[in-house]
């Protein structure tokens, strides 16, 4: 008889984004005239920059002559496209990372939930606290905790991200292997600082621990002062895997691009205590599951860097931080603390309420507009939502009108 994997029992619920999806289409089903603003789920909604456009109409006139075809493509990513990222996302910011050790995917919540693989079932994992869900969720699938108790997994190692700490998580008080971090975060938005990030580096390599971290929102960085990449942190190299995307960088959510840096100096360890190196690893991982993200794609991403896209991607981004900027500044004038939306596009609001489910519900059917609930995210998110800046500015602006009609 076929058995299956018992460890995805413990999962709690369903998927954060479904169930908001459940709830949000039985409200419509039962409120059919009612007109529904989702600033929920983070999808962006402007079109790609033209720069991107123009390279993925050349790239796909290429495939349709006979001299310029293109089948099957390197596994890891093309050359132009690894060369690029390299450049301009690390060495220009003095981060010392090679194009052979980025593998180009078709997205971060991908690679994120993918790279556990890589590593025993029973070591030791710390997870901020609140989190994204694909974080935990992988690691329950893939045997490494317990049962939830209190909706928490037992054998999990919570970090609290809270008002306290300014929703950075404190070292870990206990010994850990493998550590999550995402900065600019969600759901938070908040963001590290270099000494912040300083102190993480220093006790990943005095534990010999691996930091696994998520820049995804990297680009909504605004301040000078604040690193972009976990590499331009001295020693990161030996101590952390980094993961980027496009698709909040550039609109890339239904186009599918990221990527994955696995220093070639970076170890992990056997069950002897000898190192073992990780960029072998994941890249005989890489290739054995996954075919490559097409080539029309990776040349659309390579103009997300050319003169044109770079300024039609800022603009984008800033488009996005005014909208940010917009609901920060509506929930502040209603009395509400919020962290967030300066140096990242999501707005965490503390509710005043225990429930967040509760917050959520008054929302959509007093409002009609769609936040995520914090509990969603963890113990730590009880009482907050998180709003999302991923909209039209007419869609915001009568959103916050809304809101404000209501509370």
């Amino acid at each position: 008889m076929i058995r299956i994997n018992e460890h995805y029992d413990k999962l709690q619920a369903s998927y954060l984004f479904s169930d908001i999806a459940r709830r949000v289409k039985a409200y419509q089903d039962a409120h059919p005239d009612q007109k529904v603003i989702r600033l929920g789920i983070g999808d962006v909604t402007e079109p790609l920059p033209a720069a991107c456009i123009e390279a993925l109409h050349k790239a796909v006139d290429e495939m349709a002559t006979s001299s310029t075809f293109r089948g099957y493509g390197p596994e890891q990513g093309y050359d132009f496209l690894r060369q690029t990222i390299a450049i301009n996302d690390f060495q220009q910011r003095g981060a010392p990372v090679e194009a052979d050790e980025i593998f180009v995917s078709d997205g971060a919540k991908c690679d994120t939930a993918n790279i556990q693989e890589l590593f025993s079932t029973d070591i030791r994992v710390a997870i901020p606290d609140p989190v994204y869900p694909v974080y935990v969720d992988t690691n329950v699938m893939a045997g490494r905790t317990g049962v939830a108790v209190n909706s928490r997994y037992q054998g999990l190692v919570y970090l609290p991200s809270n008002e306290e700490n300014g929703f950075v998580p404190d070292l870990p008080t206990e010994p850990v292997d493998l550590v999550y971090l995402c900065f600019p975060n969600n759901p938070t938005g908040a963001t590290a600082t270099r000494e912040q990030l300083t102190r993480w580096v220093n006790y990943a390599l005095e534990n010999k621990t691996l930091i696994l971290y998520d820049a995804a929102y990297e680009a909504f960085i605004r301040d000078s002062s604040l690193p972009h990449s976990i590499y331009e942190i001295p020693g990161a190299r030996d101590c952390a895997i980094e993961f980027r995307s496009f698709s909040k960088t550039a609109g890339f959510t239904g186009t599918r691009c990221a990527f994955t840096v696995v220093p070639k100096s970076l170890n992990g360890y056997n069950s002897q205590g000898n190192p073992v190196p990780l960029h072998p690893m994941w890249n005989r991982r890489h290739t054995t599951k996954f075919n490559g993200v097409s080539y029309p794609i990776q040349r659309a991403a390579e103009a997300v860097y050319s003169t044109e896209g770079q300024a039609q991607t800022k603009a984008l981004i800033d488009f996005y931080l005014e909208n940010a900027a917009i609901i920060r500044q509506t929930l502040t004038e209603l009395g509400y603390a919020v962290t967030g939306g300066i140096n990242a596009p999501y707005v965490w609001v503390k509710t005043g309420q225990a429930d967040s489910w509760k917050f959520f519900d008054t929302l959509l059917d007093r409002a009609q507009v769609v936040t995520t609930p914090g509990s969603g995210f963890g113990h730590c998110g009880q009482g907050y939502i998180r709003i999302s800046a991923f909209n039209s500015r007419g869609q915001v602006e009568e959103a916050m009108t809304r809101i404000k009609k209501v509370i």
